[in-house]
């Protein structure tokens, strides 16, 4: 038997060789296609957004005062495009971990002729804590985040209490936390976490999850999905201290 290269996180934590936090994300690189490579050299002056460069002033980066929507883990972008262009009176800004994804995205925007719409490929983590000031988002959007549906993994779903409190201070008050996923499980501990969080309020009116809004696009994944009888949830609280 040939000798294991790859150790799980937890031996290598017990063996102090992994001293960084559990990410709520695994790095799935891939390769780049060609219009994706494309669109970021060409677009990632005008779109791209940097960790390094710390505290965004949202202002000065749209050049308007509208309000401000971050959207977590936006995949390869489709929707968060799609959004962006039938609301052109709201600013967006998109996270995603994946290479091909933010390149994906950058192209779909230039494709569509949006404007409003800026990207990081780097941890949301990092970039709530590093870049977004407080009190300055309307909305904060978590659409099908990885659901680590095993048991044992559960600690990596990236909705836990500190995670739903970062985001409760970026929000403005009035502002909203607006997560979907499409395990039931899940869901639940979503709701959990976030009844149980101070200063949010649900705005479901059953107290429970809300129907999806008109302004989250159906996925192509979702509509397929919704054919074979699977069920969404969508839940949005609302900040209220």
């Amino acid at each position: 038997m040939t000798e294991r290269t790859h150790k799980t996180i937890e031996q290598a934590e017990q063996e102090g060789k992994y001293i960084r936090k559990v990410r709520s994300f695994v790095k799935r690189e891939g390769r780049l296609t060609n219009a994706q490579a494309r669109a970021l050299e060409e677009h990632w002056q005008t779109m791209g957004l940097n960790h390094s460069d710390g505290m965004i002033d949202a202002e000065a980066l749209f050049g308007n005062t509208n309000p401000v929507v971050l959207e977590i883990g936006f995949g390869m972008g489709k929707s968060l495009v799609e959004m962006a262009k039938n609301a052109p009176e709201l600013n967006y800004i998109g996270i995603e971990v994946h290479k091909p994804g933010v390149g994906a995205c950058i192209a779909s925007a230039q494709e569509a002729e949006v404007t409003n719409l800026k990207v990081y490929e780097h941890d949301a983590i990092e970039i709530l804590a590093d870049c977004i000031a407080d009190g300055s988002l309307t909305t904060v959007q978590l659409f099908f985040p990885d659901p680590w549906h095993k048991k044992k993994h559960h600690k990596r779903r990236i909705v836990q209490p500190e995670f739903v409190e970062s985001i409760r201070q970026k929000l403005k008050v009035g502002g909203v936390f607006h997560m979907a996923t499409d395990w039931e499980n899940y869901a639940e501990c979503m709701l959990e976490d976030m009844t149980s969080a101070p200063g949010y309020e649900n705005l479901s009116t059953t107290n429970d999850y809300v129907p999806r809004p008109d302004n989250r696009p159906l996925t192509k994944f979702e509509n397929r999905g919704q054919r074979l009888g699977h069920g969404v949830w969508d839940l949005q609280f609302k900040r209220i201290d």
